[in-house]
């Protein structure tokens, strides 16, 4: 039973978020309070919610290079489609998510009917959006930044339900948590109950052999993406209700913290292994990092290099469990 359970993808992340837990609750006292678990929890949100798609990705043997930019292009989208032409909020959100599934499935097409590796695919992807999401602001607004949608129609009955904030027990919760939690959820049921969640394991695991056996590698591989663009309109919606404006060179270098959630999580680079449960445990673990430091009032100038020490440890600590989990018992 306990080898079993040593030989889930998640239980190495989890055994060093335990670790990372107790150490800044005995260094930061500030760390110990319910409001700065709180403020943890939507650090983590935010990169969780991309880290869930990404991972799903990566266990079907794939990598979104383009994911991060993609936020910040579904925020721009949306902004400058209602500020423009005057409409409802609501209206740039709609085309924000046509846009954002459309380059998912850009990404995707390209894959399949290329034969080239996503790295090379979205590597491209990632350096033309950065380069529109500048570009076409500047054109737009004349600035490096978008206007303020503050005072649009729409726009409070869009902030509820993607940056609004509720009251649980006394402590004030971004609702970011609540859909991060909600989403791992669905994304579990989907992965372990459903025959989408076996094609994901096995065009992963090896694609000619899925094809082989009638798996439509095709509809994954492209649905995959696709699921990626999604979270990427849902968390560039956030950032947008939740700051009103959006800088066009925002969201570069975020596609590698979400790999390295995955990664930290237990899902494998070459595919076909991974949980759900892991990559949430690894953008908590994202999360208390980036507070801890604050909250032990160390210099944040060290936060990449701690952050890049933690993937590192929490990786071979993955990969301790994992072979000793598998490691066969003397006779």
């Amino acid at each position: 039973m306990t080898r079993r359970l040593l030989a889930r993808p998640e239980m190495g992340v989890l055994i060093g978020a335990l670790a990372v837990y107790v150490f800044f609750f005995a260094v930061a006292p500030t760390f110990r309070q319910f409001d700065s678990l709180s403020t943890v929890l939507y650090q983590s949100s935010t990169l969780g919610i991309m880290g869930l798609s990404v991972a799903l990705l990566m266990i079907g043997g794939e990598f979104d290079l383009s994911a991060g930019v993609a936020v910040t292009t579904s925020s721009l989208t949306a902004s400058m489609f209602a500020f423009q032409l005057t409409l409802n909020v609501w209206a740039g959100v709609i085309v924000a998510l046509v846009l954002s599934l459309a380059i998912g499935a850009f990404n995707g097409i390209m894959l399949v009917k290329t034969g080239l590796p996503s790295f090379l695919i979205t590597l491209g992807t990632f350096l033309m959006l950065q380069g529109l999401n500048l570009a076409i602001t500047k054109a737009v607004t004349g600035n490096v930044a978008t206007d303020s949608i503050r005072d649009m129609e729409g726009f409070e009955q869009a902030r509820d339900v993607f940056a609004s904030s509720v009251t649980i027990g006394g402590t004030t919760i971004r609702v970011t948590v609540l859909w991060w939690l909600g989403f791992a959820l669905l994304a579990t049921w989907v992965l372990l109950r459903t025959r989408y969640g076996n094609w994901v394991f096995a065009v992963g695991g090896h694609r000619d052999s899925a094809r082989a056996v009638g798996v439509p590698v095709t509809f994954v591989k492209v649905s995959l993406f696709m699921l990626v663009g999604f979270t990427a309109w849902f968390v560039g919606m956030h950032q947008l209700f939740a700051f009103n404006t959006i800088q066009s060179g925002g969201g570069i270098g975020n596609e590698l913290l979400y790999i390295a959630a995955a990664v930290i999580g237990g899902c494998l680079l070459t595919g076909g292994y991974g949980s759900i449960p892991g990559p949430v445990i690894g953008a908590f673990l994202f999360g208390m990092v980036s507070q801890g430091i604050v909250y032990a009032d160390w210099d944040p100038d060290w936060f990449m290099f701690f952050l890049g020490a933690v993937l590192l440890l929490a990786t071979l600590l993955n990969l301790y469990v994992r072979k000793q989990a598998t490691r066969r018992r003397p006779a």
